[in-house]
């Protein structure tokens, strides 16, 4: 079991975050953004970063080459289509796009928004865990939870239109 601190500030333990979160068995804050027969979208359960969207398989599995091939078509069809609405709905002009496969969960990519406030951590790959740590630490209070919930919520209604 691992132990896992979420947004909230809520701690959990799980086998796998991604096979609980894919499963129902943790309902990811804001509900699911968009769902396909082989990937779930959801706002990242850790960082309250409006957009910040993980695409997560269902099934178990960790590695990229290890996609089936109708996977494959449906993770850059959903991939696209949330990246899609990304720009359109929330206005993120830059995406950073993070998946490793020496996760301690299965398949899953994030789709990290780049904000204005987040050049002060850096422009690049580094910059990344400064600005989680940042979103987790000084933007976790109820109304920087309100605009992730909205972001979310305008996701949601562009995506399963």
């Amino acid at each position: 079991m691992k132990t896992l601190t979420l947004s909230d500030g809520q701690i959990i333990k799980v086998e796998c975050l991604s096979c609980a979160l894919t499963s129902g068995l943790i309902e990811p804050q804001g509900g699911v953004i968009y769902e396909t027969p082989h990937f779930h979208a959801h706002q990242d359960v850790a960082y309250p970063i409006q957009g910040l969207v993980i695409l997560a398989s269902k099934r178990h599995f960790k590695s990229m080459d290890e996609l089936t091939e109708e996977e494959q078509v449906d993770y850059i069809r959903t991939l696209t289509k949330i990246r899609k609405a990304q720009r359109k709905v929330l206005g993120i002009e830059a995406v950073y796009y993070f998946y490793n496969e020496d996760t301690t969960h299965h398949f899953h990519t994030w789709m990290v928004p780049r904000y204005d406030w987040m050049k002060e951590f850096g422009h690049s790959v580094e910059s990344l865990r400064p600005v989680l740590l940042h979103a987790r630490n000084s933007m976790n209070d109820e109304q920087d939870i309100s605009q992730v919930i909205k972001a979310i919520e305008k996701l949601k209604m562009n995506l399963n239109e």
